[in-house]
């Protein structure tokens, strides 16, 4: 059972002091059906999705059927940017290395129209794309809190967003974190920025057999922080072990 985090708010801060970040976290026990909150205010507070987007993105992209499935490739555009993304991509390798161009082309090929009737039926966040097709969720106008991240994710899981299972099937499967024996961690992590801050997220769920616990981490810094990318997944876990959902 996952303890109360409100509660033993001193042994989850550690974590986060670990890696020098600020943040918050949040939890949904499926099993307890209780939310559990690190920094309570700051977990209903919206930032930009960064690349957690990826996950609403290429569920749209699925459903319209642009993407015909996780071995879809798309041209690379020549915008360079590291090895891993400098190339032709399929869908599972683009989000599997968070490559921003892919993701850009995606959103182009789906348009606004049909983004902004999908971002509405998912009630994603403030649903603004407002900025443009292809930055909206880097560089501004769209913005999530973690407990939307988690209310969007539970419904991604259970089928009840308006897509067919086989485009939520095909994404669950591209969004493995880790997968033991004693449970499967699904989740995409991102990277944006308010003003001079870095802003970073981890948002997924860990799947039991006897439960399933809907997380986001939201951290940040203004300064340069040379653990800052790792430190999404890395409190994340930390936070699970310490409760005893993952060993």
């Amino acid at each position: 059972m996952f303890l109360t985090l409100s509660v033993r708010a001193q042994d989850v801060k550690k974590y986060f002091d670990e890696y020098d970040v600020k943040g918050s976290f949040m939890v949904y026990d499926t099993y307890a059906d209780k939310y559990y909150y690190y920094d309570s205010a700051r977990c209903f507070t919206r930032f930009t999705p960064a690349s957690t987007f990826k996950i609403p993105n290429s569920l749209i992209g699925l459903e319209t059927g642009i993407l015909t499935d996780e071995n879809f490739v798309i041209p690379w555009d020549g915008t360079k940017s590291r090895e891993t993304c400098d190339k032709d991509l399929s869908l599972k390798d683009a989000i599997k290395f968070s490559c921003v161009w892919y993701y850009k082309e995606l959103a182009r090929r789906v348009g606004s129209v049909k983004m902004q009737e999908m971002l509405d039926a998912f009630n994603y966040g403030n649903k603004d794309i407002s900025n443009g097709i292809d930055k909206f969720w880097l560089e501004g106008s769209l913005k999530i809190s973690q407990a939307e991240q988690i209310e969007f994710l539970k419904k991604l899981y259970k089928y009840e967003l308006p897509v067919s299972k086989r485009s939520v099937d095909i994404l669950k499967n591209i969004i493995v974190l880790d997968s033991t024996s004693g449970y499967i961690m699904r989740g995409k992590t991102g990277w944006g920025f308010e003003g001079n801050t870095d802003i970073g997220w981890l948002v997924g769920w860990i799947e039991k057999s006897d439960n399933i616990y809907f997380y986001a981490i939201n951290v940040e810094t203004d300064k340069d922080n040379p653990r800052f990318a790792e430190s999404r997944r890395a409190i994340t876990e930390n936070i699970f072990r310490e409760f005893g959902v993952i060993k």
